[in-house]
């Protein structure tokens, strides 16, 4: 297995490295400190000269209305000290009236910022250790996080063990570390470890895009091991330096593709070694670019290219191997999978635009140029359809490119809008079916059913809310469905899914020509004593404040509900039957309308493609159109004044987006997620 700090996991954070490994937080607070106007010594009580800092020393102060203030509003008091090139300093800066803010200005292009004390949890003090550059004099500026906080606080300068001017390299606990830097460690007990069990210390470095980078790490105590990663999924590492026959030490040349702030992790080749290190951060620029790395064992792919959903592995495309039609080096790679897994396939590498090609065991094929960050790795989110084994084609965007990279095949959660979906009873519905019309209309056959057996379904899965609503044959009064919707809708919150459903007799109705209605025309849903416009049911929805709601008509002229409905964000509409078209009885499936047995059917389960128990949009669409397609195609239609055609299904997903969840279905004793 592949080291998990390069990228296979995340666990390891700069801000849980504590107990002798304590890095910068990545993430300072975004205020304009470069601007911030220079701070005069402050005027409140100190016990030593207020302006200088002396080593054990602590300095108490006072932040107030009056001081110098940064250009982002919050109050500054301003302190200086010398320094010398590779010895180590801290800094602290508690208060119990604001909440500490430490930035530190100097020699070398030194600047650092801190808000909270990343070696204690839940802190609001501040804390900040580095390693100057240069010899000079620091700055440093007291301050808050938020502006205008006032009140009493304490600064303290620590001196942490320095070496002698000249000495070949500093002692320092992990922390920041800059171009040019040689930097004395130890890995121990307590350390942070991988999950593989080596022990670990992390260093931050800012870098730029295009900057080349010559990584060492030696050690006489154990097999040493550097890594670096950081902006856009950017990781590179190297065991042994290719440049040494038989050498353990480690060495890594890169270059860096992004501005920003990196992670270099010193650790072992083998887990649990410990002992003392030197890490050195050179400039690379110049340097001959080593050749890639050995895999190690744990990182191969077995003989015939078999890996496991989990394992991540490294090689290299070169001169030689398998190509593609089209002149693109390929290595091949298989995994067993299940239907509904859902996988993450994702290349990286810095010696080529990545590309992989997915092929289904029934050999159908998804490929993958760019992660979605706009970088040149590969990722590839899917839901697995079918079980068997599938073949993924490592390669890369232009023929002829070579190089090392890393490749997994990982369990994913999908996009964290699938992932924020509630399972459970979410469908609020209200659910309308009228076969009987008591004389004022011929009378339907099945149509009642449609709502009966709809709410059954979505009843019987988990998925149906008890506040839903099944109103029928005289039950469907006007003044019946609007209480009902009234009444479902205000019990429906913004992690829900909305149903308004109807099966039974459609109506148009002439009405002037408008933007609205082009043909003059308006639509309506026929009730027991009356109709709901197609206007008044856009009223309706525009008071909704649900995730997603669905409107489904399976009536006469259905369609005509799009335009005055489907017009706003998280409205669906689906219709049996274009604007101007009836609809027909299914007769051969015992239900008053083909959408309402289709959809019933589609959202118990038949609609979810990939097995992954989520009903989305996009699945329920192609699923119905689908059905109308196979079972529907022949089935003719007219116009009110007696044209003929052929009934059509209308699907209006509006600003709803393909993968958006209608409805989680429970899950399997298969396990699906």
């Amino acid at each position: 297995m592949l080291k998990t700090i390069l990228a296979a996991t995340t666990a390891l954070t700069l801000a849980s490295l504590v107990g002798g490994a304590v890095a910068q937080e990545l993430t300072p607070p975004q205020r304009p400190v470069g601007a911030r106007p220079s701070a005069q010594p402050a005027a409140a009580p100190a016990a030593q000269g207020a302006g200088s800092l002396t080593a054990g020393r602590p300095v108490r102060g006072q932040l107030a209305r009056g001081d110098d203030t940064l250009q982002s509003g919050e109050y500054a008091d301003e302190f200086t000290f010398p320094v010398r090139r590779g010895q180590t300093y801290e800094l602290s800066l508690s208060s119990s009236a604001f909440d500490p803010y430490l930035l530190v200005r100097g020699p070398g292009g030194l600047s650092e910022d801190n808000d909270d004390d990343p070696a204690a949890r839940g802190s609001r003090d501040s804390r900040i250790r580095f390693t100057a550059p240069a010899d000079g004099q620091v700055e440093v500026s007291a301050t808050s996080y938020e502006p205008g906080e006032t009140g009493a606080y304490t600064l303290t300068l620590g001196g942490a063990a320095a070496r002698p001017a000249g000495s070949p390299a500093a002692a320092a606990a992990p922390g920041a570390i800059r171009v040019g830097q040689t930097l004395d460690g130890r890995l121990a007990a307590g350390d942070p470890q991988l999950d593989s069990g080596e022990y670990t210390d992390s260093y931050v470095l800012r870098g730029r895009r295009g900057q080349t980078l010559d990584l060492r790490l030696t050690s006489t105590a154990f097999d040493p091991y550097v890594a670096i990663d950081g902006p856009g999924d950017f990781s590179a590492f190297n065991d042994d330096d290719p440049t040494v026959a038989d050498g353990r030490n480690s060495r890594l040349v890169v270059t860096l593709p992004a501005d920003g702030e990196y992670r270099i992790t010193a650790t072992s080749y083998a887990s649990g070694e410990q002992g003392g290190y030197r890490l050195a951060v050179l400039d690379g620029t110049g340097a001959a670019t080593p050749p890639p790395p050995a895999v190690r064992p744990s990182e191969r792919a077995s003989a015939d290219g078999g890996i496991a959903i989990g394992q991540t592995v490294s090689g290299s495309l070169d001169a030689g191997d398998d190509t593609l039609d089209s002149g693109e080096y390929v290595d091949t790679f298989r995994f067993a999978g299940q239907r509904g897994q859902r996988v993450a396939v994702e290349l990286t590498s810095t010696a080529f635009d990545a590309y992989t090609i997915l092929r289904t065991p029934s050999g159908e094929q998804q490929e993958n140029d760019d992660a979605r960050d706009g970088g040149h790795d590969s990722r590839l989110d899917t839901v697995l359809a079918e079980d068997g084994e599938y073949e993924v084609m490592v390669t890369s965007y232009a023929p002829g490119e070579t190089g090392s990279y890393r490749f997994s095949v990982s369990p994913s959660q999908g996009s964290p809008r699938q992932a924020s979906v509630q399972g459970g009873a979410r469908v609020f519905a209200v659910m309308v079916g009228v076969s009987d019309y008591g004389g004022a209309q011929s009378n339907l056959e099945f149509t009642d059913e449609d709502a009966r057996k709809l709410a059954e379904t979505l009843r019987a899965d988990g998925s149906l809310n008890d506040a839903s609503l099944v109103l029928t044959n005289a039950e469907a009064t006007v003044a019946g469905v609007r209480r009902a919707f009234a009444r479902v809708a205000a019990e429906a919150g913004p992690e829900d899914t909305f149903l308004f459903f109807f099966s039974g007799h459609g109506d148009q109705s002439e009405v002037a020509v408008s933007g609205l209605e082009p043909d003059g025309k308006s639509e309506s849903i026929v009730l027991r004593d009356g109709e709901i416009s197609d206007t008044e049911m856009g009223r309706l929805f525009g008071a909704l404040r649900t995730r997603l709601s669905l409107l489904v008509i399976d009536s006469c002229f259905s369609g005509g509900f799009a335009r005055n409905v489907v017009d706003r964000p998280g409205v669906m509409g689906l219709f049996s039957s274009e604007e101007d078209l009836t609809s027909a009885v299914a007769d051969k499936f015992q239900a008053g309308g083909y959408l309402s047995h289709f959809l019933r059917t589609g959202m118990g389960g038949e609609a979810d493609g990939d097995g992954d128990r989520l009903v989305t949009a996009g699945e329920l669409a192609t699923y119905l159109r689908r059905q109308f397609r196979e079972q529907v195609e022949n089935v003719e239609s007219e116009t009110q004044d007696g044209q003929r055609n052929y009934q059509n299904l209308v699907v209006d997903r509006g600003g709803v987006q393909v993968d958006d969840v209608i409805v989680r279905l429970p899950a399997t004793a298969a396990g699906a997620q």
